[in-house]
């Protein structure tokens, strides 16, 4: 059991990240990726270099924080195209899903990290993800990149208060993960349906709601949300419009989760493949 307060977690990451010398940083714009691009940045200066995928999984509201934050910290920002539908299977949508994508990921920024002369890549896992159904981190652990947020021992609860402390306005940002997390497992995952859940979110988004996921399930979207979300949408006017406006996005039929927003809820229907392909931290 990791006895550490949050500030001796901290300092053990500076002191990993030091030690790396220089880096290429897996960069999403999240609460996390955000986190550790800065500490490394602070420590390492133009020895780290920021990677952001490009694709129609990843929303564009996300890609243009991203460039905004590494403008604004005067940070080496590379955008490389990672379209997952073009990696063989992953449109099947099968349950190593995120293993296919996150392999292909990696790879794009190892070779962009070694072209920089850079000797590692790091992401940004905590140790949350170790309590869910997380294959990707199985590509993380064969491709020897550095998770040094886990490594340190870090929680989101401890990242979002550092995040603060340091000044950063991501500290309370919602959590997010890629559109094709919405599918059930088997579901096919296209374009145009990463598109409609897209636009969904974001309408929901435009509306007030802060922590939103749009599942889809077939024709149906199923709505996930916090309580300050439901009291949005406990209001007969704002259920019109989204319906409304989400039967024009493609959908038919339009529910909310009365359990509400929660990280994985896909993996709910694979309980014999909890924590399966979810390495240990390093």
């Amino acid at each position: 059991m990791n006895t550490m307060n949050t500030e001796q977690k901290y300092q053990n990451l500076q002191r990993d990240l030091s030690a790396l010398g220089s880096v290429a940083i897996a960069f999403s714009s999240g609460v996390d990726s955000t986190f550790l691009l800065k500490t490394a940045h602070t420590l390492l200066g133009d020895r780290v270099v920021a990677v952001t995928a490009r694709s129609c999984s990843f929303p564009q509201r996300e890609l243009h924080e991203a460039i905004a934050f590494c403008q604004s910290e005067h940070i080496q920002h590379i955008i490389c195209d990672s379209e997952e539908l073009s990696i063989e299977g992953f449109s099947q949508n099968p349950v190593n899903r995120c293993y296919l994508c996150k392999n292909e990921l990696l790879g794009k920024v190892w070779a962009i990290a070694r072209a920089h002369g850079l000797a590692h890549v790091a992401e940004g896992s905590t140790m949350d993800d170790l309590a869910d159904y997380r294959p990707g981190l199985l590509a993380v652990k064969e491709q020897g990149v550095k998770s040094p947020l886990r490594q340190a021992g870090l929680t989101k609860e401890e990242i979002r208060r550092l995040s603060q402390e340091i000044g950063l306005s991501t500290w309370d940002k919602q959590s997010f993960a890629c559109l094709s997390s919405r599918f059930p497992y088997g579901e096919a995952i296209t374009a145009e349906r990463l598109l409609m859940i897209d636009q969904a979110e974001q309408l929901l988004l435009d509306m007030g709601l802060r922590q939103v996921r749009v599942r889809c399930h077939g024709n149906l979207a199923r709505i996930e949300t916090d309580e300050d979300g439901f009291l949005i949408l406990s209001d007969r006017q704002q259920r019109q419009t989204i319906h409304t406006r989400f039967k024009s996005f493609g959908f038919t039929y339009v529910s909310l989760d009365l359990l509400g927003y929660r990280t994985g809820s896909m993996n709910e229907t694979l309980p014999s493949l909890k924590n399966a392909g979810t390495p240990n931290a390093e």
